[in-house]
């Protein structure tokens, strides 16, 4: 009996990836201490693109950098041609202010920039202060 050769398989060449046109869009910055996440919709809330700095390769307290806040913007907003958006940043982060200069950089026209931090109106009552 003869061994043969198993087939080959044939690679196909991965197609670039196209380029999403959308008229108006959303970016949503999720600034924390320890990681920046952007998220690219449409007027619906339909997540187009999203990057964040631990998906762009950084690790540890790097990922919470301005320079990890800009590079997670700018692979978000790689594959998106946007005409106009809106920009709602929350949290209270380093890369608030990267990820909008960002924005800017790559000549997206930012229509209105809205602050969406949750912040409390004296809501739980606080624990009993400790006695030792």
């Amino acid at each position: 009996m003869a061994l043969t050769k198993p087939k080959k398989i044939p690679r196909y060449r991965r197609n670039k990836p196209e380029i999403r046109k959308v008229d108006k869009g959303i970016i949503h910055i999720r600034a924390s201490f320890n990681n920046t996440i952007i998220t690219v919709t449409n007027v619906l809330g339909c997540v187009i693109s999203w990057s964040s700095a631990g998906a762009c390769g950084f690790k540890g307290p790097k990922k919470g950098s301005t320079f990890a806040a800009q590079k997670a913007t700018e692979n978000a907003i790689r594959m998106v041609g946007i005409n106009h958006a809106t920009v709602l940043i929350t949290g209270c982060g380093k890369g608030r202010d990267a990820a909008l200069r960002a924005i800017q950089q790559n000549h997206i026209p930012i229509h209105a920039v809205l602050d969406v931090t949750p912040t409390p109106h004296n809501g739980c009552r606080p624990p009993v202060k400790r006695r030792v």
